[in-house]
């Protein structure tokens, strides 16, 4: 099955996988007070509602920013609420290079240039994140790690071409990590580009065509397995796992969770445990990963008390529960229809000191939805404002239509208005749904001045809001509003190309 394994044996440490995380560490540093806390996020605010591209943003942060308060947990903190605010990614780079033209008190760390890359990369500004990385590896080439290289290969690969992909390897090796002689780790972050975005074909290619050159190790077979995983071929995987035992490269915890991940998804539960056995027979020990990974399966197999049972066993392993195991077992018991059990086991978070996070949020306004609770929604959407916490883009659109379909559009405009003056720019399909809901209900002002909120963030509205604001604007005979809204649209399109999906303003749409 595999011409991939016509190679010969190689041996190898087990390394865990290199990954990239599906959203970056957005929460301040452990060492932040109180005070720093309250900077970033007055900082995060001003450059998120700074007018774009009316006036230039150094004059604003050179007045806002005395030189003391630009230190590199600083920095980091800032760039890590512009990522998580959906932020205009030139202000990103924007804040990013004057931190470096202003290094007495800063000094540039990966973690800052990795979130600046990831914010252009994620709105597709391939030209300016080259441009950037270029530009790093001449002045600050101990900016370029194996993390950078894989957040931008890997939204190539998601966005663009395979050959494209592949030329931007060749560029980063010749044109960006000059001086850096490319081995099997950076191998590994072009394969694991390909498969973490479900393109196996790709990924197996390019094993063939490059495996000679860049002799593989457990980590790379590890990459393809988690290749086929996401690929949903658990029989193509096994006998993938088993080519790759045959040829002599021993398993890792990484090998054994990748394979109980995806029995799990596929409600294979029985296997996963069987997989399990085999992992501590193996004497491999099982990671609070590897746990949370079987509750969540447990739930998936809607057997609520072997994900019970499962959560209880983790202190007897000498692993303490987390964030993420209370989230799996939480995501078990609604799956379940155990809603009020979940509920309880939130206030048990609370007792143990366990912060909440996103996915605790949107576990259980997803169960509370399933469960036909409005009220229920309500409640605890106004206990996570009054706590200050801000979701993050998935469970905020959840909400948006959940309000908007519900009869509940106050509840959404509440919402938006949180997120704007928390200095977030949330996503065009939560404005999307606002806008709908909205001018449905003759609220048209309303919905021009969210879309103008937008725009004025440096954040292009979706060609469907531009229709149905044109539409409804003209209905009211509010004209002045729409030449307005069509000012700003082909001014930020002088400077920031729209991405795939939004509005591209030309003279034969709205007034001419």
């Amino acid at each position: 099955m595999l011409s991939l394994l016509s190679l010969k044996k190689t041996h190898s440490t087990n390394h865990h996988l290199f990954q990239i995380p599906k959203r970056l560490f957005v929460a301040l540093s452990p060492t932040a007070t109180s005070t720093q806390s309250i900077e970033v996020e007055r900082i995060a605010r001003i450059i998120n509602d700074h007018p774009f591209p009316n006036q230039p943003l150094h004059p604003t942060l050179t007045h806002h920013i005395p030189p003391t308060l630009l230190t590199t947990a600083f920095v980091e903190n800032v760039l890590g609420r512009l990522f998580a605010a959906h932020s205009n990614g030139l202000k990103a780079l924007e804040f990013f290079k004057y931190s470096l033209n202003n290094q007495t008190h800063f000094s540039p760390s990966p973690d800052s240039f990795e979130k600046t890359l990831h914010i252009l990369a994620r709105m597709r500004y391939f030209d300016k994140a080259w441009d950037l990385m270029v530009e790093i590896g001449k002045t600050h080439p101990f900016l370029l790690t194996l993390k950078s290289m894989s957040i931008m290969l890997c939204k190539i690969a998601k966005f663009r071409s395979y050959e494209e992909t592949l030329d931007a390897f060749e560029k980063m090796e010749k044109r960006v990590f000059v001086g850096r002689k490319f081995g099997v780790e950076e191998f590994n972050v072009l394969l694991r580009a390909f498969c973490t975005v479900r393109k196996l074909k790709e990924a197996k290619s390019v094993f063939v065509k490059m495996h000679e050159r860049f002799p593989p190790n457990v980590k790379t077979m590890n990459i393809l397995l988690l290749g086929f995983k996401e690929s949903r071929d658990v029989t193509a995987m096994e006998l993938f796992y088993h080519e790759m035992v045959k040829r002599g490269f021993k398993p890792s915890s990484s090998s054994y969770g990748i394979r109980i991940d995806a029995y799990c998804k596929k409600g294979y539960f029985a296997d996963a445990l069987r997989i399990f056995e085999e992992m501590e027979r193996a004497n491999c020990l099982p990671t609070l990963e590897t746990v949370t990974t079987l509750i969540h399966g447990a739930g998936v197999a809607r057997n609520a008390m072997k994900a019970r049972e499962l959560f209880d066993e983790i202190p007897k392993r000498n692993l303490q529960a987390d964030t993420g195991a209370y989230n799996a077992l939480i995501s078990s018991l609604v799956k379940c229809r155990e809603v009020k059990s979940a509920i309880q086991l939130m206030d048990e978070m609370e007792k143990n000191n366990i912060h909440y996070d996103d996915m605790t949020y949107h576990t259980m306004f997803l169960g509370l939805m399933k469960s036909g609770s409005i009220e229920g929604v309500c409640e605890l959407y106004h206990k996570m404002i009054d706590r200050n916490f801000v979701p993050k883009t998935r469970t905020v659109v959840m909400l948006m239509k959940f309000f908007c379909v519900n009869s509940q559009i106050d509840l959404g405009l509440n919402l938006w208005g949180y997120l704007v003056g928390k200095g977030y720019c949330p996503h065009h399909h939560a404005l999307d749904l606002l806008v709908t809901g909205l001018c449905s209900r003759g609220r048209s002002h309303e919905a021009f001045k969210c879309s103008k909120q937008s725009l004025e963030r440096g954040i292009h509205v979706s060609e469907a809001v531009y229709g149905m604001l044109e539409r409804f604007l003209l209905q009211s005979n509010m004209t002045d509003k729409l030449g307005e809204l069509n000012q700003m649209i082909e001014k930020l399109q002088s400077v920031l190309p729209p991405s795939s999906g939004n509005y591209i303003h030309s003279p034969s749409n709205g007034m001419e």
